[in-house]
This record gives structure tokens, sequence and C-alpha cells, in this order.
């Protein structure tokens, strides 16, 4: 599993967490193919940083799925603008902090085959116990 970070962009959390969530489960290849082609400041953001995540771990997209994408608010810049008859009114630029993890897509196979492993091998352990209980009552 492999991380990336990136912390104090210009993008309004609330939009980014938008383009966050269409991306999770994904493939890593898939999700960066995607969000090239989706207009908005988030997607292309959010395609650097899983790509980055990609590279930190030293894994190929085709094998990799995006395990979280997390967007947290960073600070607000606080900017005043001039209007009518000498007032003045706020004007908020928000920032945010993105987090994506990845995993290989065997770690997230190997879980669920796990499962179905044992569900498996103790359907053929009951079906042995019958077998021979049969032979038995003759």
């Amino acid at each position: 599993m492999s991380k990336a970070l990136l912390r104090y962009i210009r993008l309004s959390p609330t939009k980014a967490r938008l383009v966050a969530r269409e991306v999770q489960g994904m493939n890593a290849e898939l999700a960066i193919a995607s969000l090239e082609f989706t207009p908005n400041k988030a997607a292309k953001v959010i395609a650097k940083v899983i790509a980055s995540a990609v590279a930190n771990g030293g894994f190929d997209a085709q094998n990799v799925v995006v395990k979280s994408c997390r967007v947290d608010a960073g600070p607000v810049l606080r900017r005043f603008m001039p209007r009518a008859r000498g007032r003045a009114t706020p004007i908020r630029k928000p920032t945010s902090h993105v987090f994506v993890e990845v995993a290989p897509k065997s770690l997230e196979n190997s879980k669920k085959n796990r499962k179905d492993n044992q569900a498996t091998k103790e359907a053929t352990i009951e079906k042995v116990a019958k077998k021979s209980t049969k032979g038995e009552d003759k």
C-alpha cells in the first residue's frame, strides 16, 4: 500500500470531494483516464495525486486499486473586496489537502479469497462427513 498527500491546494474541499467519491475503489489506470476527461480543476489535481501514489509504491497503474481518496479542508485565505459607500465585504478562498491511498489488486482479492476458501473448505468437510456417516449406518 502506498500513499500520496497534496497539501494547501487552492481548491474548495466541497467541490473536490464530489470527484474524490467517484474514484474510490476504481482501478488506478481507469481512474486517471476518467479524471483526465472530467472538466473541472479537482479532477486534474486528484489525477496527479493518484499518479503520484502509484509511483511512490513503484507499482504499475494497471495492477493497483484506489483504496481511499480523501479531501480535507485546509486553511481559508481571507480577502476583502471594496464595495459601495466605503464598505468592504469578505471573500473566502478555501484550500484543501488531498490524500490518496492505493493498494495492489492482489491484497484486495486475497482478503475476499480467504473468506471464499474458508467457506469451500467447510463445505467439503461437511460433504465428507456426511459420506462417512452414511457408510457407517449400513
